[in-house]
Order: structure tokens, then C-alpha cells, then sequence
């Protein structure tokens, strides 16, 4: 029996993904389903460039803005709500469209990941969420260093979200994550799946787009976003996004704002660098580099002979 097929367009930060998809979604009769850890959640639409009405051109969208920011939410959740999704695409004889830069939920997705993480301990992650506040982030890592190196070595010392997770599971099963991660992708996937990965020839030109999304977003007001949910006092979960925290500063009186749009720059362009290390591990991503700062037909072409080439193997 032939598995459903399902198309998946990943890639760093502001190098085209959601234009991509919908362009993809429109020639190929699709639907999008993010695969983005931040967009997922409600009233947090800037920073974590939700598509707006425009962008998406008509395509339904699925999994943006679904879920409360004080509910945590896992990659184990994500699979199951995007499982749900696709089964719900595939119904409507319409191809699934995995779009976003969160890796690990893609992977998770698409590698079939079972997850067997013994739930959660909410005590105990606030625990460590405060003991990341008082002795920072670093002397957290380093716990998971002790705990499971093989684990550490696969997430970065700031992605406080997933240090975090990977002690909890420790903590809930008693054995280490990546052990449980090795025996979770043993199962076959259940989808025939195509990837294509975004990425710019030169460096400097993915820089200068994060560049113009951040002047961007600040038009659209979001430094207003930002404060509202510091005024809220909701920025536990915006603070792992990056466009939130960079702000707080400003709104302490204790930087202006350029220094601080500044900062999420910087920070944006940190976090497609990783983006860029997880994805590039992954050896089924059909990657199409660009070389110009806007060449909306050359990936379009690209993307189209590359999925016309998966249908001739």
C-alpha cells in the first residue's frame, strides 16, 4: 500500500519558507501546516511572523495561534496535532504542506517519533526555570551535561525550552533523553515524504533580509505586542522568542530602543545559524540555494523540478 504523500519546506529564518509553501500549496492543490514553535501560540503574531491574511493568498493555514501561551507545549504534542491535521488534508484529497523552522518538530513528524516521555512535572520545571533565573542559563546546560552528554551535545545551551524538557524526562523516566530519543525513531514512518530545505548562496544576503524583517516588524507595531505582554506579565512563554525579551530593557528605561532592535537582529541572525546546523544534518533535505536577495521565480522553478524529479524515482 502506498503511504500519503507529504511536502515539507524548512529552512533558516526570513529566507522565504512561508511564501514558498503557499506558492507550492497553489500549484499542487495543498494546504499548510506550520511547523513553527512559537506561531503555535496565540496573541504572540509579530515576533514570530504569523503569516498574515495576505501572505497565505487564500491557502488554509493550520496550527497558527492555537494554543494558550501558559500551556505548555511539547514536541510530543505537536506530532499529535499535526498527525491530526495531515489525516484531516489527506481527507480532503489535498496535499499536506509542512512548513517552518523548528526542527526538531519536524523531525519528529516525519521520522515518526514515538514519544514515550512519561508525561510531566510541572513543580519540577518551574524549579528549574528558577534556578535558570538566579544562576542563568549556562549553569543549567551544565546539569544536563552531567546528566546526559550525548543529550546536551544535541541542543544549544540557550534553548532553555528544550534543556529544560530533556531534564524533566530525565527526571519523570529515570533514564537518559537520548536513549529514549534512539529508541523512539524505530518505527517506520507512516508518509512518503519530500523535504525541501531554503538557503542563500551568500551569507550576507540572508543577514540583510533578517535585517529588513525586524525594521519590518517594528512598523507593525511589535513593540507594542512586546509590551503588552510584559504589562500582562505573560512573557514567560514570549521570552523564548526571540523579538520579546530583547525589549524588556527598553521598557525598564534601561536601553533605547535602536540598541535594542539591534539586539533581536543579532540574536535572529544566532538563531538561523542553528537553525541552519540542525537542518543540514539531515541528509533527505533537497536543498535549493539562491543567490539573489529576491529570486521568488529561480526557487520556484527549483522547488518544482525537484519535487517533479521525487515523482519520476
Amino acid at each position: 500500500m502506498d503511504k500519503p504523500r507529504v511536502l515539507a519546506v524548512v529552512g533558516p529564518t526570513a529566507s522565504g519558507k512561508t511564501d514558498l509553501g503557499v506558492y507550492l500549496a497553489e500549484q499542487y492543490g495543498g494546504e499548510v501546516i506550520s511547523a513553527d514553535s512559537m506561531q503555535i501560540y496565540k496573541g504572540m503574531d509579530i515576533a514570530s511572523a504569523k503569516p498574515t491574511a495576505e501572505e497565505m493568498r487564500g491557502i488554509p493555514h493550520h496550527l497558527i495561534g492555537v494554543i494558550d501561551r501558559n500551556v505548555s507545549f511539547s514536541a510530543a504534542d505537536y506530532v499529535k496535532l499535526a498527525n491530526e491535521k495531515i489525516r484531516e488534508v489527506l481527507s480532503r484529497q489535498k496535499l499536506p504542506i509542512i512548513v517552518g523552522g523548528t526542527g526538531l518538530y519536524i523531525d519528529s513528524l516525519l521520522d515518526n517519533v514515538k514519544f514515550s516521555e512519561g508525561g510531566s512535572d510541572e513543580t519540577y520545571r518551574n524549579s528549574l526555570y528558577s534556578f535558570a533565573q538566579r544562576e542563568g542559563k549556562e549553569a543549567l546546560y551544565q546539569k544536563l551535561v552531567n546528566a546526559d552528554p550525548k543529550a546536551a551535545a544535541g541542543i544549544h545551551p540557550n534553548n532553555l525550552v528544550r534543556v529544560i524538557r530533556a531534564l524533566e524526562v530525565i527526571h519523570l523516566t529515570g533514564r537518559k533523553f537520548s536513549d529514549l530519543k534512539a529508541e523512539s525513531r524505530l518505527e517506520e514512518s507512516p508518509y512518503d515524504s519530500l523535504i525541501l530545505g531554503l538557503d542563500c548562496a551568500d551569507r550576507e544576503t540572508l543577514y540583510q533580509r533578517i535585517n529588513m524583517r525586524v525594521d519590518e516588524m517594528a512598523a507593525n507595531g511589535l513593540v507594542e505586542e512586546a509590551r503588552r505582554l510584559w504589562q500582562e506579565g505573560s512573557m514567560k512563554t514570549a521570552a523564548c522568542a526571540i523579538g520579546y525579551k530583547e525589549l524588556i530593557p527598553y521598557f525598564e528605561n534601561n536601553a533605547s530602543l535602536e540598541e535594542c532592535l539591534d539586539k533581536i537582529r543579532q540574536e535572529t541572525r544566532h538563531y538561523a545559524k542553528r537553525q541552519l546546523t540542525w537542518f543540514r544534518k539531515n541528509k533527505r533535505i533537497k536543498w535549493i540555494i539562491f543567490d539573489g536577495f529576491d529570486k521568488k521565480n529561480e526557487i520556484y522553478e527549483k522547488s518544482k523540478k525537484s519535487i517533479a524529479n521525487y515523482r519520476n524515482m
